[in-house]
């Protein structure tokens, strides 16, 4: 992948609706190398998917959970149990195996504080193992992105 991959992928990263002559044009490329690069980049399985971002809010999940989870045990059928269980769950967006005092740190949207005790209730207790679950509230968002930065450090200031 070189410069002009990069490029190409951070346009469409802002805008993936862009059409591939805007795009060729934002690039310094003519359209149908442009079209060829794109392609290859899918069919590589660096571009994995097109998505759409939606507002949490009115949608009708607008409270963000960061939920730090550790499990009691480490063995491979209760690792290979948990993450199977979460991949189930709707309500988690993301899901990290963390280092740390937490194993797991999951990224969960609900309605309200009584949706997300149904989730906790419903959805991470009956898997079973876990040790601690700690939970943080976001009440802002300063920044949100799914544009990947520039491989050069920025300088602040």
């Amino acid at each position: 992948m070189d410069k002009v991959d990069r490029h190409i992928i951070r346009e469409l990263q802002q805008n993936s609706r862009i059409t591939n002559q805007e795009l060729s044009e934002r690039v310094n490329l003519s359209p149908s190398p442009c079209l060829r690069r794109v392609k290859a980049l899918e069919q590589s399985g660096i571009i994995k998917a097109y998505t759409l971002e939606v507002d949490n809010e009115a949608y009708g999940l607008p409270v963000t959970v960061f939920v730090q989870v550790q499990l009691e045990k480490h063995t491979q059928d209760v690792v290979k149990h948990f993450e199977a269980q979460i991949l189930m769950v709707d309500s988690v967006l993301e899901c990290f195996v963390m280092t740390g005092k937490a194993d797991y740190l999951l990224k969960v949207l609900v309605k309200d504080l009584h949706d997300y005790e149904y989730f906790v209730r419903q959805s991470l207790h009956p898997i079973g193992s876990i040790a601690s679950i700690d939970t943080s509230f976001a009440y802002g968002v300063i920044k949100k992105t799914a544009v990947l930065p520039d491989r050069k450090v920025q300088k602040l200031g």
